[in-house]
């Protein structure tokens, strides 16, 4: 079965399986699992920051990342179809009493400067709630953010005494489209979460980081939540084995998107609406998405409709150039019946 769904549903290979199967483990809540020691040593290296803490799952080191810039009543920027503020069942909110003040994006994915300025509150006035945070995405949409306007906006946000965080899900995809470290992309945040469960292939895992002092009150954070794990070096194996040899190979899935979006943007019945590093974005008549999605599943091809009824397909590293062409030649069989 070829699946485009996400690039979550990458599932562990051998050589992974083995690096998990081979971890030397302790007991992380205690601060003695070597491996996890070793995975968020390498990720904030990799990121040019001080610490790095492993969490379960991207949604929870976001959030642990907000709650360690924000205390109760206080806010963050974020844009309006931003993942922590439209797709993490509004834990900010829930969990941690931050209101996050959502702004609508630029058509690059960029949050303009001067809607950031217009939503800061005044300082010291009782009847607003204190803004503290900017959080911004990279990528967005697959998109990669400008980097000048990152500086710009981190630069505006510390202007303004706030505290800068990236939900870097996808930072790894920005850095090889961009061909910019990791680490000159992170640099201008104070904290990012960095996942491996999406193109990297890893079954589970993101880190968080930041500064030591940051990273120090995510710790608290993290067991809060309910994120402190024991033997949880046998998933940062797996995690650091991603690090270790999966970067790089992403531009394959990027080469495969672009391959895609030629592919079917040359089916009749099939417009292509975006395309950039490891995704397509694919819109046809709302009244063929049921029975597209039937058709290709018979065929097997799992897509799902993600953004209204633009469907979005993720290459990932178990989809190879062949399931590209196979792929085309479903749509194509789809739309000549």
């Amino acid at each position: 079965m070829i699946d485009l769904r996400s690039d979550t549903v990458t599932r562990p290979g051998p050589d992974m399986r083995a690096a998990m199967a081979a971890a030397e483990v302790g007991d992380d809540v205690m601060g003695d699992d070597p491996t996890v020691q070793r995975l968020q040593a390498r990720t904030a290296e990799r990121a040019g920051k001080e610490a790095g803490l492993f969490f379960p799952t991207g949604t929870q080191s976001n959030l642990a990342g907000i709650m360690a810039h924000c205390g109760r009543g206080d806010e963050y920027l974020v844009g309006q179809l931003a993942h922590t503020y439209k797709y993490e069942g509004g834990g900010a909110a829930v969990l941690g009493s931050i209101q996050p003040q959502p702004i609508e994006h630029a058509e690059d994915g960029s949050l303009p400067i001067a809607k950031l300025a217009a939503a800061i509150k005044p300082l010291g006035d009782p009847h607003y709630a204190r803004t503290r945070l900017l959080a911004l995405e990279n990528t967005f949409h697959g998109r990669v953010i400008p980097q000048d306007y990152i500086v710009e906006a981190a630069a505006f946000a510390r202007k303004h005494e706030l505290g800068v965080h990236l939900d870097g899900a996808r930072v790894c995809n920005a850095a090889v489209a961009s061909g910019k470290s990791i680490a000159e992309l992170c640099a201008p945040f104070d904290s990012v979460s960095i996942c491996f469960s999406k193109g990297l292939g890893a079954p589970v895992g993101s880190v968080l980081v930041g500064s030591k002092a940051l990273i120090d009150g995510a710790r608290r954070w993290r067991k809060v939540l309910g994120g402190g794990m024991r033997q949880s070096g046998v998933l940062a194996a797996a995690a650091l084995y991603a690090l270790e040899h999966n970067v790089e190979r992403l531009a394959e899935d990027h080469a495969n998107a672009e391959r895609l979006a030629r592919g079917l943007a040359a089916i009749d019945g099939v417009t292509v609406s975006g395309q950039a590093t490891n995704m397509v974005f694919v819109s046809v008549a709302p009244e063929h998405c049921d029975a597209l999605g039937a058709y290709a599943k018979e065929q097997g091809l799992m897509i799902k409709p993600v953004y209204g009824a633009a469907m979005r397909l993720v290459l990932h590293l178990d989809v190879t150039q062949a399931d590209v062409d196979r792929t085309i030649a479903i749509f194509k069989g789809y739309f000549a019946r």
